[in-house]
């Protein structure tokens, strides 16, 4: 079901992105109800709905029909947020989101694979964290920006993600008392992914049984306006095997930043292996 969701959202971008005829700096869709391309729970889907209703970089939106679903379609602006983002001293990646239907599946990807909680690092507006806890896995979000932090806290919801103001190469994750969690690291290996992703991981490997339970997901470009990785996994094969980290998924999803290219934002999903 994830990959054919997955290559379904895909195809409606495609479809979207050539239409697309707004001035918009972000924009995306969702569904306006489930159907034979998306067979999700309705109350779910209304969820994700009114994260984007609630959400202030939002500031329009409108119904439009794609591939014979009738969807609606948000625009918005994130250039405050993204500016402020860069400019803490550890600051790893600029604010730049995934839509919220690709938060979804990921979110969904953890579900299926048995993973008890999500961890939303560099999670920005907290997109990621309110879908987990929208499909019933308990969810932390890790955001350094107390702009991006304050944002998550407004969206006035009934669903508690958790947020968090921190640093998360230095937040004590002994805390949360994890059990087998799926960390999801914000930014691209080549833009400050593969530091944040190293600290992160530094910290967890100081337990190793938390280590060996937890898994990973990146997200990875295979753009060739990114330098390319070695081993290649989207430009996380190095980290990966330096990590004794192994593939178990790629998902290619839509994001912010990939509306207007040909290949969408790779999704790597790893654990350890001895």
């Amino acid at each position: 079901m994830i990959e054919k969701l997955a290559e379904n959202l895909v195809n409606l971008k495609k479809e979207f992105a050539g239409k697309y005829d707004g001035s918009s700096q972000i924009q995306e869709f969702l569904p306006l109800s489930n159907s034979d391309l998306f067979p999700i729970d309705k109350d779910e889907l209304k969820l994700l709905h009114e994260f984007a209703e609630k959400n202030p970089i939002y500031y329009n939106s409108f119904k439009k029909t794609l591939g014979g679903i009738p969807c609606i379609v948000y625009e918005g602006d994130i250039n405050k947020y993204w500016l402020n983002s860069i400019q803490h001293n550890s600051s790893h990646a600029p604010f730049s989101p995934t839509w919220i239907m690709s938060a979804y599946i990921l979110t969904l990807f953890a579900k299926e694979n048995g993973y008890s909680q999500i961890i939303d690092i560099g999670s920005g507006d907290g997109r990621i964290a309110y879908c987990g806890e929208v499909i019933g896995l308990e969810s932390y979000s890790i955001e350094l920006d107390n702009q991006l932090t304050d944002l998550q806290k407004s969206l006035n919801t009934k669903i508690d993600f958790n947020p968090y103001c921190f640093d998360a190469t230095q937040f004590d994750y002994s805390s949360l008392n994890l059990i087998k969690p799926l960390f999801f690291i914000g930014g691209l290996a080549q833009m400050g992914g593969i530091e944040l992703a190293t600290g992160i991981l530094n910290k967890i490997k100081l337990n190793s049984d938390l280590f060996q339970n937890s898994g990973w997901g990146f997200a990875g470009t295979i753009s060739k306006k990114y330098s390319a990785d070695p081993k290649n996994m989207s430009g996380w094969g190095t980290f990966m095997e330096n990590n004794s980290l192994k593939l178990i998924q790629n998902i290619p999803l839509p994001t912010a930043w990939s509306f207007q290219e040909s290949d969408e934002t790779q999704y790597v999903f790893s654990k350890y292996f001895q």
